[in-house]
């Protein structure tokens, strides 16, 4: 539990092939099912206070109680994600929180001198914040307002995992 941003309910792994990483989670990891969104919709996004459009496809699956989520960037748009991969990375890059009062957190971390890296909301109304830690990979926490039409979307994905028997382990999911 941090004392800044929350309790960690998601891994976020940025990744160079998302259907190959979710093969991989699935047959040797056994983890899923995943729900698959090859082209997640933004209603904005920004990096580093400037806008910017990445073209991203997610994938969320859940092991016990923890979320993982897939991303996969196909574009050259500023975003923490094309930094992390810019950098030779791929993996774990951050991890998340899900609170209520973003803007709380947002004063909070500011107040320790931490910036936002990237901030937007995705269709559907789901606002999100990256802040910006520092460059250990991994390091680097998201936190998430998970109000709205889309509040129940991770119970239904942790749910799924409980009683999944190893069929249908991609789910496509339309934006």
């Amino acid at each position: 539990m941090s004392r800044i941003f929350g309790e960690v309910r998601q891994n976020g792994y940025v990744v160079r092939d998302i259907e190959a990483t979710m093969k991989h989670w699935v047959e040797v990891l056994g983890v899923g099912p995943f729900f698959y969104i090859p082209e997640a919709t933004f209603e904005r996004f920004t990096f580093r206070g400037v806008e910017s459009a990445p073209r991203l496809s997610l994938a969320f699956a859940n092991s016990g109680d923890l979320q993982v989520e897939l991303i996969q960037q196909h574009n050259d748009a500023p975003s923490m994600y094309a930094e992390f991969l810019n950098q030779g990375r791929e993996g774990l890059q951050h991890v998340s929180s899900w609170e209520e009062d973003i803007d709380a957190i947002v004063a909070r971390a500011a107040d320790r001198g931490i910036e936002v890296g990237q901030r937007g909301t995705i269709a559907g109304g789901i606002e999100f914040v990256y802040f910006d830690t520092g460059v250990h990979p991994g390091t680097v926490f998201e936190v998430s307002n998970l109000a709205g039409p889309l509040a129940a979307f991770p119970q239904m994905i942790a749910d799924a995992a409980r009683s999944w028997d190893g069929s249908d382990p991609i789910r496509l999911l339309s934006p």
